[in-house]
């Protein structure tokens, strides 16, 4: 069976249109809804003692959305940086970012810069926001990385291991999910942490994100504490180790 409370929680954000379309609201007010489900996951995960959670908060192919709902998302990331600075950092989280947030607006990437590095030493929690992030390009860095390595003699072609791509990913020094949520009823990772959750559980629900409350994520983690991670191994394997 998996251990009761996975250590690194990933979560695709998924419905925050569908559930402002249905109530005949901008696609805005979704997405302002959505960070009220930000917060109270946060604080939940923070208070069962998760150690990392990753939220895939917005992706490199959402900059092709309308330009209207991508400034409205930027501004609302700023408000959320600046509104729970002090809640996060009270709680101990540390604040990083996954992605390329060089392709952030000024000013959003400064606050965040500076709220990345006034909690670096904190270490209740780790919150990553994956910010103009996609897996397939955080993938072809680490490559590009070690290709670079290779052609000036550091590293030799044949001994790159899968541990020399994980160190060179985003997410480096942080262990891998050990469950995925998605909301919203939609079954694909949708180009998020592809190298990192070749093992993770999957969890799956209808509700969409801005209706994601406590006992949705109380039921993703049950769900999770009734699976048996086998990582490729026999059940004979398991009860033997």
């Amino acid at each position: 069976m998996a251990s009761e409370l996975p250590r690194h929680v990933a979560i695709i954000m998924d419905g925050n249109g569908r559930w402002a379309q249905s109530r005949n609201l901008p696609r805005s007010k979704g997405h302002e809804e959505g960070a009220e489900s930000v917060r109270a996951v946060v604080r939940e995960c923070r208070k069962r003692g998760v150690e990392v959670l990753t939220l895939y908060s917005f992706s490199t192919e959402n900059w092709n959305r309308p330009p209207e709902e991508v400034s409205a998302l930027m501004s609302l990331l700023k408000r959320y940086v600046l509104q729970e600075r002090n809640e996060l950092m009270d709680q101990g989280i540390r604040i990083q970012v996954i992605g390329q947030a060089s392709r952030l607006p000024l000013f959003v990437r400064k606050p965040l810069s500076v709220l990345c590095r006034d909690s670096e030493t904190n270490h209740e929690m780790v919150l990553n926001l994956a910010l103009s992030y996609g897996g397939r390009a955080e993938i072809v860095a680490a490559v590009r990385q070690i290709a670079r390595d290779v052609i000036a003699g550091h590293i030799d072609a044949d001994a790159v291991t899968e541990d020399m791509v994980s160190q060179r990913l985003d997410t480096a020094g942080l262990p891998d999910p050990d469950l995925l949520i998605r909301t919203s009823g939609e079954w694909r990772l949708s180009n998020f942490l592809l190298w990192q959750t070749a093992y993770t559980e999957m969890y799956v629900t209808d509700t969409h994100w801005p209706d994601f409350r406590e006992p949705d994520l109380d039921a993703a983690f049950q769900s999770f504490a009734g699976r048996r991670r086998r990582f490729g191994k026999t059940d004979a394997q398991l009860k033997k180790g």
